[in-house]
């Protein structure tokens, strides 16, 4: 096997009994890197000399017998995450060539656990898409199909885990930036419980639904990858003071005692007949598993949509107002006064679906509709809460489909917005709710595309998601199938 196609604990195994050098590792990977990237456009910036030098020190810690959780693992990160020694553009034009002064939370945790830091990966601009097409850079095509999305917002970093472009990738959640684009290419993602990872250094979209979590090769992986990032941290008030678990105990055989969910509201019109049956099956391995199977109901979905672009938008329309030219990167300097350098500045450096939302939430904030928009949306948002919270008292897990289709044509849904805003539409209540959501995959189209299953369950319940997860990995039969680059 090449050692770029290992998943994390493959290679941590190899790398503790010396049968491999993280040095060894991370040049395969690079290689592989240099091969494929062409046609996957994951990477907005690649850092070759750190990434070795990384490697090497990783493996005298090794050699030494000591180095962290992830010693001399070669991994990805999205864009939208803070680095001191590589720019952070979130995919904007906005950021071009910003290096921030400090790592975020979960980047200071990678580098603790002695994890190989390859690069920064592409996505949506300030995470607001579906599809990456939002990249003021790059636009990662689906590595199992070409010509295809890789899905958004988290797509670069869902392509390069699928790609074997890394063991492992970290991404963001705000709708289903970490789910979609893991089931449209293949990989395990999960967005951990509002409040289980710090958002220090998380460029915010909107704040009070942004969540980091992992991308992953396998369900072992991102159990592996949850111990490392989780945590509380002073530094953001949102973060949760609660004991951490060693997820992968969670990771058994069986699901004798669980209950699991289908909301028959999730299996609706506009769903795939291919993605019904695909997770339809997926149910049926939890059933066979031993798991009991219950219909339940979440009557406030219908909603979702409409809550999450208001509250969303409005949120971002204040945390992107601290990008005027003044402070970060990119300025107009042509302008005659301070109030056209702000207008120009911003005009320039923003992508056309950034000033979008931000048009949305200034106008759903602004005095006169306050009360009819965002406080409505604030209320049905409780509601959705509400339904989350009924339904997780008859059942443990609820299962259902991530995307209501396989991946698309790059291009062939970008005239259509609202197309774009309604493929969020199975992930999104799980923001709005800040439960932990997982997507796994569990089949393929006729085509060939990566379909997953979602998986959702209640606050900080994330073992329960990882060995539902477990369950359907084992028997679906799609686990170390790769894509042909």
């Amino acid at each position: 096997m090449d050692l770029y196609n290992l998943t994390l604990q493959q290679a941590k195994d190899k790398l503790a009994a010396r049968e491999i050098t993280s040095v060894a590792l991370t040049e395969s990977i690079l290689n592989r890197i240099d091969q494929v990237e062409d046609r996957v456009k994951a990477y907005l910036s690649l850092h070759k000399d750190q990434a070795m030098a990384a490697a090497e020190a990783a493996d005298k810690k090794l050699q030494a017998g000591q180095g962290g959780m992830l010693c001399g693992l070669p991994l990805s990160i999205k864009d939208v995450l803070c680095t001191e020694t590589m720019p952070t553009t979130c995919g904007s034009k906005i950021l071009e060539g910003f290096v921030p002064p400090y790592d975020a939370a979960v980047v200071e945790k990678l580098y603790d656990a002695d994890a190989v830091l390859l690069g920064k990966v592409s996505m949506d601009e300030f995470a607001m898409g579906s599809t990456n097409e939002n990249c003021a850079y790059s636009t990662p095509e689906n590595p199992w199909k070409a010509g295809y999305v890789a899905g958004g917002s988290s797509g670069g970093s869902a392509a390069s885990v699928a790609a074997s472009e890394c063991l492992a990738s970290l991404g963001s959640d705000t709708g289903g930036s970490i789910r979609q684009p893991a089931s449209l290419c293949g990989v395990v993602g999960m967005k951990p419980t509002y409040g289980r990872v710090s958002r220090y250094g998380l460029v915010a979209f909107a704040s009070s639904l942004d969540q980091v979590g992992p991308l992953t090769k396998d369900v072992a992986d991102c159990a592996l990858m949850m111990n490392t990032i989780s945590g509380h941290d002073n530094r953001d008030s949102t973060s949760i003071q609660q004991a951490v678990p060693d997820y992968t105990a969670a990771l058994q055989d069986g699901m004798q005692g669980v209950r699991v969910g289908i909301p028959h509201e999730y299996f609706s019109e506009g769903l795939d007949p291919e993605v019904d049956k695909v997770v339809r099956s997926g149910i049926a391995m939890l059933e066979e598993a031993g798991a009991e199977i219950v219909e339940v109901s979440l009557p406030h979905t219908e909603y979702c949509v409409a809550v999450y672009y208001l509250i969303a938008p409005a949120e971002a329309s204040s945390n992107l107002a601290r990008f005027d030219g003044v402070r970060y990167c990119k300025r107009d300097l042509d302008a005659d006064s301070l109030i056209d350098m702000y207008k120009q500045t911003r005009s320039q450096g923003f992508g056309d679906e950034v000033k979008r939302r931000i048009l949305i939430g200034t106008y759903a904030l602004s005095a006169g509709y306050y009360d009819a928009y965002y406080k409505k949306a604030s209320q049905v948002r409780t509601l959705i809460k509400d339904d989350f919270a009924k339904a997780f008292s008859q059942c443990d897990v609820l299962a259902s489909p991530v995307s209501p289709t396989p991946a698309w044509k790059i291009g062939q849904k970008s005239g259509d917005q609202l197309a774009l805003y309604l493929s969020d539409i199975l992930t999104i209540s799980a923001n709005l709710a800040g439960t932990p959501s997982l997507s796994v995959p569990c089949g393929f189209s006729a085509d060939g595309l990566p379909i997953g299953m979602q998986l959702q369950a209640s606050h900080f319940q994330e073992e329960a998601l990882l060995r539902a997860a477990w369950n359907v990995e084992l028997r679906a039969g799609v686990k170390g199938k790769c894509p042909e680059l």
